[in-house]
Formats: structure tokens, C-alpha cells, sequence
């Protein structure tokens, strides 16, 4: 894995991120952010042609509670609600290398996870394209939540069509180098962040709850993803 350094960046700034599951719209807005390109076809509609933009995944920090790292939040039929999964806390402390934290699967949240999203996305326009996909991803396993957060966060960037040079800090630093925008405490559930706003992304796109609740801004990327499909990309990076 690379080393968390700004080389060859030329005038664009890395991004780093902690991990999350099943990230919200804000943590690929960030990545889509330095994403550069857009050309013209023959016929006169547009298509994309990025360069990647470089992210890196924080590996070395410690496992945090009541944060992004094991939940996130979706729209069901009673509004906004929140999934989560228990980790393995190994000695009774939660100071574990983030690396090294073990996915508890004594307890079956993966069906009911599965079964929260199938209610709340299920007659959503894509949620049948990408639902069997995603959630072989959740039927792995994957013993440590880097690398079931990391899997997901790899689907969604893919899906959605973003173009990114991901990549795993090796040590941690506490203060990001130069030519890095350290984002690891901004995209955190109990805090509000600035970041659609300061994108001008605070539009909304369809949402099958929103007719009874409002547009909710800045949910897990599957409500996106799953109500918007491949023009996902076009919210993101406001083309």
C-alpha cells in the first residue's frame, strides 16, 4: 500500500477519510470533488471522462463508537432510521487498531439489515440492479470491519461511476500532510458538516418517502444510488 504523502498531485488535494459503512452522500461528494473532465460527443450530449481523484482510507487510527464506522442512516417508510453492527470488542476496550476490529456475527443483523433495506428501497427504481451484488458484499463476512467497510465503499464507487485512486494510509498522523484535506472527523453522524452546502449539493433528487417526510439530505449513498442509478454520478459532481 502506498504511503500517505501528496505526490503527484499536481494543483488537486487528497482527501482523507475514515472508514464507514455504508458511507453517506457527503463522504463520495468529498472524493468527487477533485474529479476533473468533461467532454462533448458527437451528437452533442455529454459524456465523462475523469481523472481520478486521490482518496485515502484512514487504516491506522482507533475504532471510534457512535460514528460512521458501524452504522449509517437510510429512508424507510417511518422516516429516517439507523443501521448498525457490533464489533468484537477484544480485552474490553474499544482503543483497537480500527485495522484489527473483528465483525461480531454472533447475532444475525446481516438478515435484518437486508430485510431493513429490502422494505425501505425495495420499489426503488435500481434497488433490483444492484441489490443482489450488494449484498453478496454483507453474505462474505469479511472477519474485520476495514474490510467489509472497505468492499462497500469499492461497490459504491463503482457504481455510481466516480473516479477515484483509492488508497490505505499505512501509519497514523494526526495532522494530515501538506496537499491533503483531512475530512476523518468531518463526516461524522452526531456532527453536521458543510460539505454538500459548501458543493451546492444540497438539492434534492427523488426519494420514494419523500412525498410523507421531505427530501432528507445526506443519507447512506444506497439512497442515491438506488433512487438515482448511474445519473448518481451527476448529483455528485454537479454536472
Amino acid at each position: 500500500m502506498p504511503e500517505l504523502t501528496p505526490r503527484a498531485l499536481s494543483t488537486k488535494v487528497a482527501k482523507l477519510l475514515s472508514t464507514a459503512y455504508f458511507p453517506p452522500v457527503s463522504y463520495f461528494a468529498a472524493m468527487a470533488q477533485e474529479m476533473e473532465g468533461l467532454s462533448n460527443r458527437m451528437d452533442g450530449s455529454s459524456s465523462l471522462e475523469l481523472s481520478p481523484s486521490v482518496v485515502y482510507i484512514e487504516a491506522c487510527e482507533n475504532y471510534q463508537k457512535q460514528s460512521y464506522r458501524n452504522r449509517c442512516r437510510f429512508y424507510a417508510a417511518d422516516g429516517v432510521q439507523t443501521l448498525s453492527f457490533p464489533i468484537v470488542h477484544e480485552g474490553g476496550t474499544h482503543k483497537q487498531p480500527i485495522s484489527e476490529a473483528k465483525v461480531d456475527y454472533s447475532k444475525p443483523w446481516i438478515l435484518q439489515h437486508k430485510r431493513a433495506i429490502t422494505s425501505a428501497y425495495g420499489t426503488s427504481a435500481y434497488f433490483e440492479y444492484y441489490q443482489d451484488e450488494l449484498f453478496a458484499i454483507l453474505d462474505s463476512k469479511p472477519e474485520r470491519l476495514f474490510d467489509l467497510n472497505l468492499a462497500l465503499i469499492r461497490f459504491f464507487i463503482e457504481k455510481t461511476g466516480l473516479c477515484v485512486d483509492l488508497r490505505v494510509t499505512e501509519d497514523y498522523t494526526r495532522e494530515a500532510p501538506e496537499g491533503v484535506e483531512d475530512l476523518r472527523e468531518v463526516i461524522h453522524p452526531k456532527r453536521p458538516n458543510a460539505i454538500l452546502s459548501d458543493l451546492e449539493l444540497e438539492k434534492p433528487y427523488f426519494q420514494v418517502f419523500a412525498p410523507k417526510y421531505g427530501f432528507q439530505k445526506d443519507l447512506s449513498i444506497m439512497d442515491l444510488l438506488f433512487n438515482e442509478g448511474p445519473d448518481s454520478i451527476l448529483y455528485l459532481k454537479k454536472l
